[in-house]
Formats: C-alpha cells, sequence, structure tokens
C-alpha cells in the first residue's frame, strides 16, 4: 500500500511569510520519508471539512510550479481540477510544462467541478450537472488528442479548437489521467473510457460499492479493470497517531485500493505532519 501526501491546508505556524519556506520543508521531508506522490486541491477558498472558507488556499498549478523547483521523485498532481476553471487547451499545456519541467513527473487529476460557492463568488460560470460532464468528457478528449501526434482541429459542443499544437510535449509517453469522484452514471463511466485511475472516498460499504460499478462500467466499454489504479483519499487531525494511518490504510488495502493520499487539517506544525509520514510510509512499504 502506497500513501500519498495531499496538501489540502496551507494554514500553518508562521502564517503566509514563512509559508514558502514551511512548504519547500515539508515536501523535501516527504520524499526524504519515501512519499513518491504529492497533490494539491484546485480550489480557490478553503473548503468544508478542512477549515474555514477565509483560510489560505493556493492556486494549485502556481504551487505545483513551486513544488517541482523543491522535489526530485515525486509524481505532481492535483486532487483535482475542476474542468470549468480553465480552458481545456490550456489545462493541457499546463500539464505539459509541469511535465516536462519536473523531468516527467507530471499526472492529470480532472473532475466535473462541484463548489459552486468559490465559482460565483470570483466570477466563474457555474454550468449545469449535466453540461459540466459534456465540458469533462470534450476536456478528456481534448487533453488526449493534444498529447498525440494529431494537430487536427477539434470541434465538440462546448470547444472548438483550430490546430492543436501543443509543443514541447511530455517527457512521458503521456502523463496519467485521474478522475475523481464516485458518481456511478458519468464519473466511473469517463474512468472506464478514458482514466489510468479513479479517486474514491467513504466507508467500506460506499467503496466496495463503487467499485464493483466501476467493474461494470468497464465491462461494458471493453477496459480492464486491472489496468486502473484504485486511489483513495482519508484525513489526519491533531489526534492522529502513525498507527491511527496505517490502520486506515490498510482497511482501504483489503478493499482492493493500492495508493492513499492523506490529507490533514487542523494541523497547524506541518512537521507534525511530516513525522506521522515517516512512520507510516515503511510501515506500508
Amino acid at each position: 500500500m502506497e500513501l500519498g501526501l495531499h496538501i489540502a491546508d496551507f494554514t500553518w505556524d508562521g502564517g503566509p511569510t514563512q509559508l514558502r519556506k514551511a512548504l519547500a520543508d515539508h515536501v523535501r521531508e516527504a520524499e526524504a520519508a519515501g512519499v513518491t506522490r504529492i497533490t494539491v486541491m484546485d480550489h480557490f477558498w478553503q473548503i468544508q471539512g478542512v477549515g474555514p472558507v477565509e483560510h489560505e488556499m493556493l492556486e494549485a498549478y502556481t504551487t505545483l510550479g513551486f513544488l517541482a523547483a523543491h522535489t526530485e521523485k515525486a509524481q505532481l498532481q492535483t486532487l483535482v481540477t475542476g474542468v470549468i476553471y480553465r480552458e481545456p487547451a490550456l489545462l493541457a499545456k499546463q500539464i505539459s510544462t509541469l511535465d516536462v519541467l519536473t523531468g516527467g513527473r507530471a499526472g492529470l487529476g480532472v473532475g466535473a467541478a462541484w463548489n459552486e460557492d468559490e465559482s460565483r463568488g470570483l466570477g466563474f460560470a457555474f454550468p449545469s450537472v449535466a453540461e459540466r460532464f459534456e465540458r469533462l468528457e470534450e476536456a478528456l478528449q481534448i487533453c488526449l488528442q493534444m498529447w498525440s501526434d494529431s494537430e487536427e482541429p477539434y470541434q465538440g459542443t462546448h470547444y472548438q479548437l483550430g490546430r492543436t499544437l501543443n509543443s514541447p510535449q511530455n517527457l512521458q509517453a503521456r502523463p496519467p489521467i485521474m478522475i475523481g469522484g464516485g458518481g456511478e452514471k458519468r464519473t466511473l463511466r469517463l474512468v472506464a473510457q478514458y482514466a489510468d485511475a479513479c479517486n474514491i472516498g467513504g466507508d467500506a460499504e460506499t467503496v466496495t460499492h463503487k467499485l464493483d460499478v466501476l467493474r461494470r462500467h468497464c465491462d461494458d466499454v471493453g477496459r480492464d479493470y486491472e489496468a486502473i489504479e484504485k486511489t483513495t483519499i482519508f484525513p489526519i487531525d491533531p489526534s492522529s497517531t502513525a498507527e491511527d494511518v496505517v490502520r486506515s490504510a490498510e482497511t482501504m488495502r483489503d478493499l482492493g485500493f493500492t495508493v492513499a493520499y492523506v490529507y490533514a487539517h487542523d494541523i497547524t506544525d506541518r512537521r507534525a505532519i511530516s513525522d506521522l509520514f515517516a512512520t507510516a510510509v515503511p510501515k506500508l512499504a
């Protein structure tokens, strides 16, 4: 079972003036502990369940560029990008840029978006659920086309591209695609069709059911279910111990997951997070 570090809370001791150094130290320590995957949220405001909406939230791709300069081995991506936040061609270009500048360590994490409050608050269009999923599928198609040898136009319902030129191309053959969420009708179908990984959270009964749904979608589209990486996510707080992390990860492993992303909330000393990983990662390796 592999642990990934998901950085969801930037409200640490020292405040914004010390955040640059704290974040650089945090990811260096994570790599030293054996972490090979680091993700950040793609939100503009802090989300419910992690902290008050007014708490610090860094823009995702600026942050990933910063992390690229302070890591050497870890795969970097969002968990996950809201498709309505960026034009798909720009998103594809951002991932390719990150891949080149990290030496081939970029991934694409993407979903249909859900946070209406921050979208309305900052003036982003927030279409219907049906339209957001249409846009998500077109965005996936655009990324795949831009990461191929094709420079042909793309004509979709929501996006029209005259020339899908992308230079420089990724160093990887193709960055791995993760689609976040457990929606049974659309999200998991898109995972079966396009993704290399899913990310599903919840209790044992819920995630077991979701994985069964994903398996059925794979059967429907002729996809090998085993070829899709199953990842999950769970939180830690100031009361959590390394033994708690190991226990939770082992439970998820027994349900069929191979990667668990761990995020902290209400832990203002980021060194406490690093210490938990330093103890837990070797026990799960």
